[in-house]
This record gives structure tokens, sequence and C-alpha cells, in this order.
């Protein structure tokens, strides 16, 4: 099965009625890894599936495939799948798991150590700021600021992210090739362009209520950390911590007036147990032996059998496909796309390859979803 092939069974899994991720995830495995055995299974199993479901196995509507081929078709996008070596491990261990992310930008970015900022969309000018001061502060130390591209405290914090130079993760509640709210489509063309915006959704999916609690679950589970600036007792941001929480990881809050109303949902998360933080260095130190980690972890994940490692001796320039990578990269920075054309290796391997350098000192990764040669 040739790559456009393997994409096309992709998405009509994904697309199948009533399946989702963990569904998709069963019959997987019990096709033994092979997406293209993936609806036969289904079929035998059609009494437990949505009722569309047996009719879009038997007649699925090319028009809309072809888009989403179209789609992933173009520089730069992808369908990160959970059966490749650089999925991001932190979500494997989430209740309810996606199968595969939609992503517009920097795949390997999903790799990095990450913190969530989350907070209200009517936040204050108060609000705001900290919101700033937190995403730029952690940027520059080196973690991934991810968020949900909301109106509010997502947005601020996108923005700091990347006034600062560095790349920042959006996961939005609705396909890779829709932006919400509105206003924000400017933002989102800088977020794919110098970080990656992620999706669970297909191309086209509309914004819908009941999407963005599905969201939610990927920001938080993808960051070590979640940090709420500002949330209401009834603010979103307050199910993304619960579940922060709730995947055993870092739920950090910034107190605030009792006057303030945006106040009392931080509030309510210190009583739970929440760190009360009032400065980024806080949660930096909190996070860092996580972020160490995490680089462990990848290093020992990616040098498995089935992903490109380096050699065991540290020699890169016996390997074929470092020694191709490391030519291709030359003497000045250069795209994820300028790489896979010049080397002839897939976006997934160089990826993999790249965050093996990075963790190497070899390799540095520079705003644009650019990547240069360190001397040495």
């Amino acid at each position: 099965m040739d790559e456009t092939e393997e994409l096309r069974a992709w998405l009509v899994a994904l697309r199948t009625p009533g399946l989702g991720p963990g569904g998709l995830r069963e019959a997987l495995a019990a096709a033994g890894g092979h997406i293209d055995a993936v609806p036969a299974w289904l079929r035998r199993r059609a009494a437990a599936l949505d009722e569309g479901a047996a009719a879009w196995l038997d007649a699925p509507d090319e028009a809309r495939l072809a888009g989403d081929l179209a789609w992933l078709a173009e520089p730069g996008h992808r369908l990160l799948r959970c059966t490749e070596a650089d999925f991001p491990p932190l979500l494997e261990t989430i209740p309810q798991p996606p199968a595969a992310l939609f992503v517009a930008g920097d795949a390997g970015l999903l790799l990095h150590p990450q913190v969530a900022i989350v907070g209200a969309r009517s936040a204050s000018p108060a609000g705001l700021e900290h919101a700033r001061r937190f995403a730029r502060t952690l940027a520059l130390a080196g973690f991934t600021v991810t968020s949900g591209m909301a109106d509010g405290i997502d947005g601020a914090a996108h923005e700091a992210a990347l006034e600062a130079g560095a790349a920042t993760i959006a996961v939005v509640g609705t396909g890779p090739d829709r932006v919400y709210p509105r206003k924000h489509h400017a933002l989102a063309q800088r977020i794919a362009a110098h970080g990656a915006l992620v999706s669970e959704f297909p191309p086209g999916t509309a914004a819908r209520a009941d999407h963005f609690p599905r969201r939610n679950r990927l920001i938080s589970g993808l960051a070590l950390g979640t940090v709420v600036v500002e949330a209401g007792l009834q603010s979103g941001s307050l199910i993304t911590a619960r579940l922060a929480g709730e995947q055993g990881r870092e739920v950090f809050a910034l107190p605030g007036s009792i006057a303030n109303p945006l106040a009392r949902g931080c509030h309510r998360l210190i009583r739970d147990g929440a760190r009360l933080v009032e400065e980024p260095a806080e949660v930096i130190e909190a996070l860092a032996p996580a972020a160490r980690a995490l680089g462990a972890e990848l290093a020992e994940r990616l040098a498995r059998p089935d992903a490109p490692a380096p050699p065991r001796d540290g020699g890169w320039c016996d390997d074929a496909d470092y020694r191709r990578l490391l030519d291709a990269l030359g003497h000045d920075p250069a795209t994820l796309d300028e790489l896979a054309q010049r080397s002839g290796l897939a976006a997934a391997a160089l990826s993999s390859m790249l965050l093996m350098l990075e963790l190497e000192g070899r390799v540095a990764g520079l705003p644009g979803n650019r990547y240069q040669c360190l001397p040495g």
C-alpha cells in the first residue's frame, strides 16, 4: 500500500460515523495494526456500530476524501497517526487518546516539553498581561506554549510566544482548515508558519459546542502542566484543569482579587489542590524534572528498531540517513519541507531524526519551523 492509499484508508476510518478514536484504536489493534484491514473487521461488528457506519464503509463520500487528501498534500500539512514513532507519547497515557491528529506546521513540536496556558475569553487587562508574561518567560526558558486559540487568555499566550521568537501550538475544536473565532485568522496563519495548528477533526469540520471539551483533553494531555490565568466558576478552562489533574499533570493557578469574578475559578482550583503561582519561574522549577524525563523517554522511544535512530557509538557520519539529513541541512537554516525535498526522506522520519539531533546538541530548532546545524 503506498502512502496515498494508506492515508485514504485512515481518512475512511476517521470519518466512519460513531466509531471515534477509541473504536478506531480497538479496530486497529484487532486488525494487527493494518489500517486497510479495519473496514472488514468493522463490518463483522456491524451490530455494534452507528447505523450509518456500514453505509459509509460500503460507499464513502469520495469528494470529501479527495478534499481531505488535497489538504494533506499541501506543504506543512500532515496526518500524524498513533502508529508512527513520533506520535506524542504523552497522549498515549490519557483517557480516550486520539487515533490521529491533523497538523498544519511543525508536527515535531508536539514532542517538545509543553506548558498549557488557558483562561477566560473575556479576560481583564491584568489577566492578559499575566498571560503574556508567563508565555514569554516560559517560551524563552525552552517550553513550547500550548493553548486553544480562543479569545482572551489563549490568544494572548500564543501572541506572546510568537513575539518572543518561539514556537507555539494551538489545539482547535474545528477542522484544521477552519478558524474559530474568525478574528484569529491572521493568528492562525502565524501559528501554522511558526509552530503547529492541531486538530482531531478532519478538514471542513465546523465549530460545535461539544468539540471544545474534547479539544481541551488534548491541550492538557500534550502539556506537562497547565497554567490557569483567569477563570470564572463556569469557565471551560476549569474543564481543562480538571482533565490535567485526571491525566496526572501539574495544575497551576494564579490568584486574584476576591472582588474579581474571574479569579473565583482559580481560587477554587487552589482550594482543590492546584499550585498557587505568582511568577513563571515557579512553573519552570516545578516542571524542569518532568521536561528532562520526557527528553530521555523520547530519546529511548525514537531509538527503537522501527524508528530512525543514530548509531549507538555516536558515529553520525557512518549512518546513511543521518548523513543525508546533515548534508541537506548545510550551513543555512532550512524548513522541514525543504529538508524533505533535499534529502528524499519522509517528513515523519525527518521529525524523529531532527529531535534526536536536537537532543544530542547537533541541531537547533529556529523560529519559523526551521532547523540549523550547530558547530562541532
